[in-house]
């Protein structure tokens, strides 16, 4: 299990440098799309857990393990989608994500370990637990939200 472990590991921080590399090869429309389709699929699998946290949706604890598993590796995904040469394409980004790529970075990194909490509450079966975190998800959200992402 632990050799799994660390060839993936192996696997994706090798597999990152290349990414950092052939994103400086995409055409920068194509990185916006990536980006913004990442974005997509947190909206989507964020969407049912919000209703829950809000009260909105009967809690179910089979798709709060599931959303949170995939949104555990969605958290990885937009990054690269943000590279300097997407600056001046038409999206919702703010000029704040490369003004501030240190505080944009440590969002995108704050993300990660909020979610990394949220699979770990939904394992331990809290719903309590689980939805406190959730609260603390959408906060991350909201707070790179407001910062770096123009208002719609």
């Amino acid at each position: 299990m632990n050799k799994k472990i660390f060839a993936a590991g192996l696997a994706l921080a090798l597999g990152a440098g290349f990414t950092l590399d052939a994103a400086a090869q995409v055409k920068p429309e194509t990185l916006v799309k990536q980006r913004q389709s990442a974005m997509t699929l947190v909206g989507k699998y964020w969407g049912p857990l919000g209703g829950m946290a809000q009260g909105k949706a009967p809690y179910d604890a089979n798709i709060v393990a599931r959303n949170a598993g995939y949104l555990e590796a969605l958290s990885h995904m937009p990054w690269d989608g943000f590279a300097a040469s997407t600056q001046s394409e038409k999206s919702a980004a703010l000029p704040e994500i490369w003004k501030d790529a240190a505080g944009f970075k440590t969002a995108q990194e704050k993300l990660q370990g909020e979610v990394v909490k949220l699979v770990a509450a939904a394992k331990g079966g809290n719903e309590a637990a689980v939805k406190t975190q959730l609260g603390e998800v959408g906060k991350t959200c909201g707070g790179c939200h407001n910062t770096f992402r123009e208002k719609r």
